[in-house]
C-alpha cells in the first residue's frame, strides 16, 4: 500500500470527504489519502443526523455559520441534484405556542432577513391553513430549508474521490501525529503514512487528535446525545414541512421538532442529553474513557451549573417518553404516546471551553503544515462544501 502522499485527510465524514474532493479539484496531480477508523464512510455525525439542510435562520449575521450555511445549502442541493441523491426543499415552520414567545420569533424573523432569507410571518389561521395538524399563535415560515440523504452524499463523495485517483483507507485508528518542517507522519493501527500536509476532521474525537498533534487547545468535545422517535407509516402525512419550536437563544440546541425525511417518514426529536459515550448510538451507551474525560474536565461542571434547568429538562425527556411527547404536543396536539416508535440516536460533538462556555461558531485551528477542524456542530453537514473550501485555502496557503 502507498504510504507517501501530498496530503492526508483524517476523517471520512462529510466535511473530510468534501475537503478531499476540493483538494483534488485544486491540485489534480496530488496524491491524496483519506483515513478513517471505521469500516465505512459517514459512520458518525454524518450518518446519524436529522437530514436537514439548514437555511441559516438562527446564526448571527457575519458569523461563519451564517455565511457557510447559506452557501452550503445551495451547494448541497446542487450536489444532490447532479448525482441523483434524494433531497427536497420542503421549508420549515418555527412555531410559537405561547404569546410570550412571539418577541423571540420576531427577532428570529429579523435575523433570517439579515441573513438573506425569505422568511414569512404567519398568524394562527395561516399556520392551520398551511399545516392543519399544527397549532400556534404565530410562526415563521422559511422556504429555503430542506432535507437531504447525507449518508448517500458521503458514499458518493467517497466514490468520486477514489475514481479520481484518491486513496481511501478505512479501519485505521490514528494513534500518533508527528508534524515536522518537511511533512507530517500519521501513525495508525494499520501502519504509518507520511504526507506533505494534513487535514483533521475528527468530529467527536477532534480534541483528542488536536492534542495528539501537539496543539495547545482550550476546549474539550462534550458529546450530547439526541434521542429520536419515528412516527408510524399511517402518520406519514401528518406534516409536509419541518416543524420547530421557538428555541432558547442561550442554547445551541433547537428543541424537539418534527422532521420529514427523504425516505418518506417523520421523526420526532432530538433531545440534547449529555452522553456517557462519544460514539454509542443507543440510549445510555457507556464508555469508561469518555466518562473519565467528562468528569475530569472543569468545563463540564461549569456548563451544567450554568444551565441547571435545561439540563434537568433534557434528562427528564430522556427518561420519560410521555414528557417527551408533551414537548411535541405543544405545537402538534394530534400526537399520541402510541405514535412514538424507537429510532436511532444521534450524538452532537460540541466544543466547550474550560469556563463552561459553549463554542457556538465553527472553529478551525492551523499549524504550519496542518489544519484541524476543532468545532463543527450543526449545521456542518449543510455547510460541508464551503467549510471544505476554507480548509483547502488555508492548507494551500501554508
Amino acid at each position: 500500500m502507498q504510504t507517501e502522499f501530498d496530503a492526508i485527510v483524517v476523517g471520512a465524514g462529510i466535511v473530510g470527504l468534501a475537503t478531499a474532493r476540493r483538494l483534488q479539484a485544486l491540485r489534480p496531480h496530488w496524491r491524496l489519502a483519506v483515513l478513517d477508523k471505521e469500516p465505512a464512510v459517514g459512520a458518525h455525525q454524518s450518518g446519524h443526523n436529522s437530514g436537514v439542510i439548514h437555511a441559516g435562520v438562527y446564526y448571527p449575521p457575519g458569523s461563519l455559520k451564517a455565511a457557510f450555511c447559506r452557501r452550503g445549502a445551495a451547494a448541497t442541493l446542487r450536489f444532490c441534484a447532479d448525482h441523483g441523491i434524494a433531497h427536497r426543499q420542503c421549508g420549515k415552520l418555527i412555531v410559537a405556542t405561547e404569546r410570550s414567545e412571539l418577541t423571540r420569533l420576531r427577532a428570529l424573523a429579523e435575523r433570517a432577513a439579515a441573513n438573506g432569507l425569505r422568511g414569512q410571518m404567519l398568524d394562527a389561521a395561516a399556520i392551520a391553513e398551511r399545516e392543519p395538524s399544527v397549532r400556534g399563535v404565530g410562526a415563521l415560515y422559511v422556504p429555503e430549508t430542506g432535507i437531504a440523504d447525507y449518508p448517500a452524499m458521503c458514499a458518493k463523495l467517497a466514490e468520486l474521490f477514489v475514481a479520481a485517483g484518491g486513496t481511501l483507507i478505512c479501519g485505521a485508528t490514528v494513534d500518533g501525529i508527528d508534524e515536522r518542517s518537511d511533512g507530517v507522519s500519521v501513525e495508525s493501527t494499520l501502519g504509518t503514512w507520511r504526507g506533505g500536509r494534513l487535514v483533521v476532521c475528527a468530529g467527536l474525537q477532534a480534541d483528542r487528535l488536536a492534542r495528539l498533534a501537539g496543539l495547545a487547545i482550550d476546549f474539550a468535545i462534550l458529546p450530547f446525545r439526541g434521542d429520536y422517535y419515528r412516527l408510524p407509516a399511517a402518520r406519514g402525512r401528518l406534516v409536509s414541512t419541518l416543524i420547530y419550536p421557538v428555541p432558547d437563544p442561550r442554547l445551541p440546541f433547537l428543541g424537539v421538532h418534527l422532521t420529514v425525511t427523504t425516505a418518506g417518514a417523520i421523526t420526532v426529536g432530538p433531545t440534547a442529553m449529555l452522553a456517557l459515550a462519544r460514539e454509542a448510538y443507543r440510549k445510555w451507551g457507556f464508555d469508561w474513557r469518555d466518562c473519565v474525560t467528562l468528569a475530569g474536565y472543569p468545563g463540564t461542571w461549569r456548563l451544567l451549573s450554568r444551565f441547571p434547568r435545561a439540563g434537568a429538562l433534557e434528562f427528564l425527556h430522556a427518561v420519560s417518553r410521555r414528557l417527551y411527547l408533551r414537548a411535541a404536543q405543544r405545537y402538534c396536539p394530534q400526537l399520541d404516546i402510541a405514535d412514538l416508535a424507537d429510532h436511532e440516536c444521534g450524538i452532537r460533538a460540541q466544543a466547550v471551553n474550560r469556563r463552561g462556555e459553549l463554542i457556538n461558531d465553527f472553529l478551525i485551528e492551523q499549524t504550519p503544515r496542518s489544519v484541524h477542524v476543532c468545532n463543527a456542530p450543526s449545521p456542518a453537514a449543510t455547510a460541508a462544501f464551503p467549510i471544505a473550501e476554507t480548509i483547502a485555502e488555508r492548507l494551500l496557503a501554508s
